[in-house]
């Protein structure tokens, strides 16, 4: 006999995976890391009009302890980019980051030394937002998104540990002189 027939008629089953990917996915709480003008967009998606709260996400930490979305809106300086990632080291895991507008995302129209040409520089990224700057409505799309994929991630990947593991076997796979030429 299987707990199929065993459990209750209406009874639904389901994975572990999938319970635990649904509930993360209803109960995400964003840092707001409003920097330039897509920070006033990001605002907007908090009020009623917009109406983030039926995602569960109706209150944006001001602390990174209670965050696990980092919502990066508007352009990133150099002197900001260590407080990014501090911020960022902060969360507890796993924690998500959505790149607000095309000056997060890429520089946008600051293709200078003082603007970090995309978070991804600092952080890793899971959504890229554009738009100069994107609308409340947008950033609901890209939330939506969000949810997707952390519903559908598996339990136990740590998105650091597999980028430094491809990285040491990028490494080994160089040949022996041109590792030298990196040490030095």
């Amino acid at each position: 006999m299987g707990i199929e027939e065993a459990a209750p008629s209406g009874f639904l089953l389901t994975t572990l995976e999938k319970a635990v990917g649904l509930t993360r996915k209803a109960s995400m709480w964003p840092v707001t890391f409003g920097l330039a003008c897509c920070a006033i967009e990001m605002m907007a998606t908090g009020t009623p009009r917009f109406d983030i709260s039926r995602f569960g996400m109706e209150v944006f930490r001001a602390s990174p302890r209670q965050a696990d979305l980092m919502i990066v809106a508007g352009r990133v300086s150099q002197k900001m980019a260590p407080v990014v990632r501090q911020v960022y080291d902060q969360m507890a895991e796993p924690k998500w980051v959505i790149s607000m507008g095309v000056c997060a995302s890429s520089g946008g129209m600051f293709n200078n030394y003082a603007i970090v040409q995309g978070v991804d520089h600092i952080i890793p990224v899971d959504v890229y937002l554009p738009g100069c700057p994107p609308r409340p409505e947008m950033l609901l799309n890209a939330i939506l998104t969000l949810h997707e994929q952390v519903r559908n991630e598996p339990l136990g990947v740590n998105r650091q540990e597999a980028a430094r593991a491809a990285e040491e076997a990028a490494m080994m796979a160089t040949p022996t002189s041109q590792m030298k030429g990196l040490l030095r």
